[in-house]
């Protein structure tokens, strides 16, 4: 039992490493995103078709995460999804350094790829720990993946203010992910899914769309998720075209924004376990509103940079606190804690493109409007997250 507990506390490091390394890819993305529009001299509306090419490796991964599972194992899953992050940013700095927008998209599509077909097998492997460990532990997993997001944004901001050239940081970043990725292989889980748990899963599936409440909790996953992720794809820019600021000063601020969804995971555990996950979620639903709100319809300088902290620490427990609701929501939990993560997986990454399509003809501001509306109903769905608290 003691090893077990040992090589549980030792995954559960590995899980930190992985999500740490992807926030830190993302936002060393995301904070050049201004500086990529003009070396590309792309419009919103090509950003946002530059970015589908995202959305579809995204798409691809999560779909086939079970599979990949399947005929390898979580181990296999999660590691080479993420190795698949490095690879996908040499790519995009390629595009960078040759202004080409076809292996910008090649890129793109690499880099949603990894995302996608990793963050399955380590959200499973997450919550199959919480049960080994008796505790939750999935929104401090969460906030590993934010504190390398505010790491990245802080490297992305210095090399902003110096016009550091995106190919050289986006390259270095890749270069240096390596080691970290390679190391924690031989520590990750190693499960598998078997043909008997398939042809059962298979068999639930139905029956698990038809629950009402995991409906709820899968739109209270997806409506957080894509106010985290249009704020990863859109806030620099946001901050740029309807704020007025620069784009070193938007950088800051998006880092203000991850900040705040570091502090949120990390430190507000002991609130979901004093309180429940339907008081959290909906009060987490409520501030990422107000924050949604000020950057929306206010003009103010001093309310544009408060609103990012109200929408990141708002933002950063829904998903989290939704996928360890999933878990306890019934019967067949890794098939329940997946359709949740699809679900949410799939706004945070298809959700913000769409945004684009909507900002090229009625302007950035407007696009949030659609976020701001989702996150109200997701404050309104909160107390289906109640379900078996006491089995977490």
């Amino acid at each position: 039992m003691e090893k077990e507990i040992t090589d549980a506390l030792k995954q559960r490091s590995a899980l930190f490493v992985l999500f740490f390394v992807t926030g830190i890819a993302l936002s060393s993305w995301v904070t050049r995103t201004p500086d990529i529009r003009s070396l590309l001299g792309a419009s919103i509306g090509e950003m946002g078709t530059l970015m589908l090419g995202l959305s579809c490796g995204a798409m691809a991964g999560l779909l086939g995460a079970n599979t990949l599972i399947r005929y390898s194992s979580t181990r296999w899953a999660a590691s080479g999804g993420v190795i698949l992050l490095p690879i996908g940013l040499v790519l995009i700095a390629i595009s960078c350094l040759t202004t080409s927008w076809s292996i910008m998209v090649i890129g793109l599509f690499v880099f949603g790829f990894g995302m996608g077909s990793s963050e399955i097998p380590i959200n499973l492997e997450g919550s199959r720990l919480e049960t080994t460990l008796h505790r939750t532990f999935l929104p401090k997993l969460h906030g590993f993946f934010s504190s390398g997001v505010t790491v990245g944004a802080l490297i992305g901001i210095l090399l902003t203010h110096l016009d550091f050239p995106v190919y050289w940081h986006l390259g270095g970043v890749a270069l240096l992910m390596l080691g970290p990725i390679l190391r924690t292989f031989a520590v990750l889980p190693d499960h598998g899914l078997d043909n008997t748990a398939t042809a059962k899963a298979s068999g639930t599936l139905m029956a698990l769309l038809k629950d009402k409440r995991l409906w709820g909790i899968a739109i209270i996953c997806m409506a957080m998720a894509l106010a985290e992720g249009s704020a990863n794809d859109w806030l620099p820019l946001l901050m740029v075209t309807a704020h007025g600021f620069d784009p070193s000063t938007s950088a800051f601020i998006y880092t203000l924004f991850a900040l705040g969804m570091a502090i949120g995971r990390f430190f507000g555990n002991p609130f979901v376990q004093r309180y429940g996950r339907p008081v959290i979620v909906c009060v987490s639903a409520l501030s990422c509103a107000i924050g949604l709100a000020l950057a929306i319809f206010t003009e103010n300088t001093l309310c544009a940079i408060l609103s990012v902290l109200f929408w990141g620490i708002g933002a950063s427990l829904g998903f989290p606190v939704a996928i360890s609701a999933a878990s306890a929501s019934g019967s067949n939990p890794s098939q329940r804690v997946s359709i949740v993560a699809v679900g949410g997986y799939c706004a945070f990454l298809v959700g913000p493109p769409l945004l684009g399509f909507i900002g090229q003809h009625y302007g950035l501001r407007a696009s949030m409007v659609v976020v701001l509306a989702m996150v109200i109903i997701a404050a309104v769905l909160s107390p289906g997250t109640r379900a078996r608290l006491s089995s977490h």
